[in-house]
């Protein structure tokens, strides 16, 4: 996290829950709910699964407003804006390994700004 955050930041995982640890659209299925690869479950930051369906939604802001909606407590929480910071952090570690890329993911330009008791993502 601090490679993208600044040292400043805390990465002291204030709360634990269970985790899925990869919920994204692609582990998703209907028309009843199916959660799919469960390979990597286990204890993660509170808010972990929430935000990275959130931050995985951010490149269709439509799907993103309508993710936030629905998870809206959790993503508003001191939790939740930390799990955001860090699978932000995640997703911009990885987006930034891939050379081929020429595009930035859409939570980078809000990542200079965010701290555990504010996050611009909400």
């Amino acid at each position: 996290m601090p490679q993208f955050l600044g040292a400043d930041v805390s990465t002291e995982v204030m709360e634990w829950s269970t985790a899925h640890a990869d919920i994204q659209w692609s582990n998703l299925a209907g028309p009843e709910l199916c959660i799919l690869d469960w390979e990597r479950w286990g204890l993660a930051p509170a808010g972990y699964d929430e935000a990275t369906l959130y931050i995985s939604s951010l490149t269709s802001p439509a799907v993103a407003d309508r993710v936030f909606h629905e998870f809206k407590p959790m993503l508003e929480s001191t939790a939740g804006h930390f799990a955001q910071l860090v699978v932000a952090s995640e997703y911009l570690r990885a987006w930034s390994a891939e050379t081929t890329w020429s595009s930035k993911h859409p939570c980078e330009s809000r990542l200079p700004v965010c701290s555990a008791d504010r996050c611009p993502f909400a």
